[in-house]
């Protein structure tokens, strides 16, 4: 094959080229982007001889396809030939197409093939087959032959779904990226609206973006959405999106019917399917996002599609790009375009099955977060999070599902059951949210109300907002006593108990942390909740003097979480480890501790450990010699309790540490350096701020006047060692 000198698959023009043979029509309007796709696919056109461009209807294969050709046309000495096979109806007449197209004048009896391949033996040519995906069994069969017959010859298909012949290379055609589409949007409204353009970081831009992701960056769609800026504003055109079918119409006169609506374009995909993927197509748009094969296996099997058989039907829609095949870190997983998902809504609805199948949902996701709960104290902790992570969005519909039918105490325990996860993976605030509206609803369910009781408890105090927490830890205490439910009345105690921490009443936290591991003994409990109210029973003692105390009983829960593979308590655990070696005098001892609480905390996202932690590390690097990184990292903390609600609780206690940082760091560079400092951690990102946190600094002297300890918590014993590199100096943070 004759090819152009590199570098250059793409030195040749986009136009096509006067007195090369072919037929590839000249562009109409611009292309914009898909550059590296475009790179990318010349590359497989060197290395393979059959390629088939694959994607969802709009999306823009064939004039991907045709310019992608036209940009390798010099390479091809017998020229790019395009084959339209959109128009044909009859599979008979797919060779006699592709004759026609070719130029093939054969008067002979021979049949349209084999002239074909009488014509191609010896030439050089690429053949763009477009619109294979109707006859897809005769388009495997031409190209099989061809090729093997016309080795010069090499094939680009486009379609909806791949030929299946040997050799063939499957090219995907995304969505396109949303800088794209949105350059895409503007120049097909500025042929509509003259002069239509916006600029970055406004308004106008932000509702033309939002419009693009919308639209899952679907050329056509954007290219019909640009059309109504004739009668509408693009807010306008936003608007009715939920009616898009209706709304993307009128394409362009000569196109191909398929293109001139959106509805059209992803029916006709729709019709190419068989029922079993027109079933299976209409139930997974119960799924707010990407899914995985056991979730659509439960939710979506039943006697007219058996569990067994929706692996293939499943492989059938990827392969039509139906689906998307994505990969996370969970596993593999799947996901609708919501414009797919809409078409394919409309039909779950025709079919009278939305909500039967929204509950089938909600079933499996309880299953999941019970699950989740479950193995949240165990070796596979870390797995759980990034589980519940990555189903966030089925879980909200689960949520939304649940709190809205007639059986709403499932809600109510789901939004309990996912305790763990509020609290223990930063989504404090969403979590409130949920709680909030389960607990507006009287559902006659005693133990799922009890549960999103205490969890909300729970959820507020961290918050700071105490005054909620004391109304719904008391309304737990005191139902669990009525129903005489022992577990619920556990939990409620303890986390007034908790409460009771964080309002610096000590003596009534040590009272009612003991009463609850006194309880939870009682009835069998053992999870990452129990180990949680041995920790906080250790800050109790802590802060009131008995460092010793405190040790003994977060080593006792630093073993079991050991043994169980528990990492988030432990994280806890080991915070007042850092804060008993800090208040002995061992500043490196202290350091190691808390570097390994802060970096489990970060890695679960809880925020309220990591900015513990974070303003620990403060003092000790203030207390090390670098009184300017201390108020760096104060100023990221704070930063930090923004997101989590109310800093430090109010709680002098918890604020010992930020608070005599604050006074040493004042009295060692100064409040104006001290403030600028401080903006300039409140400027960082979390993650930022926790690798300034672990890079640390070695050991120093000691200035004088920043030790000091919360009263009545015994002052240290010794100083810290001095460092025999440290200089004493102040770094600039």
């Amino acid at each position: 094959m004759r090819r152009s000198p590199r570098p250059g698959l793409f030195s040749g023009s986009s136009s096509v080229h006067l007195g090369r043979p072919g037929n590839l029509p000249a562009e109409l309007n611009r292309f914009i982007g898909r550059e590296g796709e475009l790179a990318a696919l010349a590359r497989e056109l060197d290395d393979a001889r059959l390629v088939t461009v694959v994607g969802v209807g709009g999306v823009g294969k064939t004039r991907f396809a045709t310019h992608a050709a036209a940009r390798v046309q010099d390479r091809f000495c017998d020229g790019v030939w395009l084959v339209e096979l959109a128009t044909v109806h009859d599979p008979a007449l797919v060779d006699h197409t592709v004759a026609e197209a070719l130029g093939i004048a054969d008067a002979t009896d021979r049949a349209p093939r084999a002239a074909l391949a009488a014509h191609l033996a010896g030439r050089q040519l690429l053949l763009v087959l477009d619109g294979c995906e109707q006859f897809v069994e005769e388009c495997a069969a031409l190209a099989r032959e061809l090729l093997r017959r016309s080795p010069g010859l090499r094939v680009l298909a486009v379609g909806r779904r791949p030929l299946g012949v040997a050799g063939e290379r499957r090219f995907p055609l995304g969505p396109m990226p949303e800088p794209a589409a949105i350059t895409l949007f503007e120049d097909r409204a500025a042929a509509v609206v003259p002069g239509f353009a916006t600029r970055p970081g406004t308004a106008d831009r932000a509702t033309v973006a939002e419009l693009c992701r919308r639209l899952d960056g679907i050329p056509l769609a954007l290219e019909l959405a640009a059309g109504r800026l004739g009668a509408l504003s693009v807010g306008q055109v936003l608007h009715r999106l939920d009616d898009r079918f209706e709304l993307l119409t009128g394409g362009a006169r000569g196109e191909l019917p398929r293109h001139q609506a959106l509805r059209t374009a992803i029916g006709w995909s729709h019709e190419l399917c068989t029922p079993g993927e027109r079933l299976l197509w209409a139930r997974l748009t119960v799924f707010a996002a990407h899914f995985d094969l056991e979730a659509a296996e439960y939710i979506c099997s039943g006697p007219d599609l058996p569990e067994r058989e929706v692996l293939d039907v499943l492989t059938g829609l990827v392969a039509q790009s139906v689906l998307s095949r994505e990969e996370h870190p969970t596993g593999v997983r799947y996901r609708l375009l919501d414009t797919v998902r809409m078409y394919g809504a409309g039909w779950l609805d025709s079919l009278g099955d939305t909500e039967r199948m929204r509950r089938r949902h909600r079933d499996w996701y309880m299953g999941l977060a019970t699950w989740c709960e479950l193995e949240w104290f165990s070796p596979r902790q870390a797995e759980v999070a990034a589980r519940i992570d990555v189903e966030l969005p089925n879980l909200r519909a689960a949520l939304e599902c649940g709190l809205t039918q007639e059986d709403a105490h499932l809600g109510q325990y789901l939004a309990g059951t996912l305790w763990f996860f509020w609290v223990g993976c930063g989504r404090l605030t969403e979590g409130r949210l949920w709680l909030d509206r389960a607990l507006e609803l009287d559902t006659g369910h005693d133990e799922a109300r009890l549960k999103a009781l205490w969890v909300a408890g729970y959820v507020s105090l961290l918050q700071g907002d105490t005054v909620a927490a004391l109304g719904a830890l008391q309304e737990c205490g005191d139902e669990a006593e009525r129903t005489g439910s022992e577990s619920a009345g556990a939990y409620a105690l303890h986390r007034m108990g908790c409460l009771a921490l964080v309002s610096d009443d000590m003596a009534r936290a040590e009272e009612l942390l003991r009463a609850a591991l006194a309880r939870y003994r009682e009835i069998g409990e053992l999870n990452s909740n129990v180990l949680m109210s041995q920790v906080e029973l250790a800050m109790a003692v802590a802060f009131q003097g008995d460092v010793a105390g405190a040790v003994d009983l977060c080593q006792e829960v630093r073993e079991i979480c050991e043994d169980h593979g528990e990492r988030w308590t432990l994280a806890y655990a080991l915070y007042v480890l850092g804060f008993a070696a800090w208040t002995r005098g061992e500043p490196a001892r202290a350091r190691a501790f808390l570097e390994e609480c802060l970096v489990i905390d970060h890695a679960f996202n809880d925020l309220v450990g990591t900015v513990l932690a974070v303003e620990l590390l403060a003092l000790l690097t203030a207390e090390g010699g670098d009184p300017a990184e201390a108020a760096v990292l104060q100023g990221a903390a704070g930063r930090i309790w923004r997101s989590v609600g109310l800093p430090l609780f109010g709680s002098r206690f918890f604020n010992a540490p930020h608070a005599l940082c604050e006074e040493a760091v004042r009295g060692r560079i100064g409040a104006e350096r001290y403030a600028r400092l401080v903006r300039e951690g409140a400027a960082m990102e979390p993650d930022a701020a926790v690798a300034r946190a672990l890079r640390g600094c070695r050991a120093r002297p000691a200035a004088p006047g920043v030790r000091g300890a919360v009263e009545p918590v015994p002052a240290p014993t010794q100083q810290p060692a001095a460092s025999p590199s440290a200089s004493g100096g102040e770094t600039a943070g």
